[in-house]
């Protein structure tokens, strides 16, 4: 069974538009599921590299990105140096949401600009938990 979360307006208000964006059609069923079971009312974009995140930025601004590090044509390091010289989208709170803990990475990560860094759960109910912890720090 599913845990629910009790969101408050205030969080549900911050948050309305995300971006996911990943190479991994599985993670990003998983991510939407999650969204859909625990934050309903929510609009998910998704990508599946660093490129295909900038050509939807163009015409859609998320509240939050949460980011992939490993993907073809660009990587999430490279998508979040692109975003930070981005003028509008620069303060876009950007979770990273990957396979590896390498503790390179992390530091990597937050020194290019990301807020959190999270390392991908392998059950529903730990997916729940890291975005609850996500959209519940901003």
């Amino acid at each position: 069974m599913a845990a629910q979360w009790a969101i408050s307006p205030y969080l549900d208000a911050m948050f309305r538009n995300i971006l996911v964006v990943d190479d991994d059609e599985d993670d990003r069923e998983f991510f939407l599921q999650t969204i859909e079971e625990v934050y309903s009312g929510m609009n998910c974009v998704t990508a599946v590299n660093g490129q295909d995140a900038l050509d939807k930025l163009r015409d859609y601004r998320p509240d939050i990105i949460f980011l992939d590090l490993n993907m073809p044509l660009m990587n999430g390091f490279q998508f979040l140096e692109r975003l930070k010289q981005h003028g509008d989208l620069k303060h876009t709170p950007v979770v990273i949401l990957t396979t590896s803990s390498d503790p390179r990475s992390i530091q990597e990560a937050i020194r290019c600009g990301a807020r959190d860094f999270i390392t991908k759960p392998d059950t529903l109910s730990g997916w729940e938990l890291a975005l609850k912890k996500a959209l519940s720090s901003r």
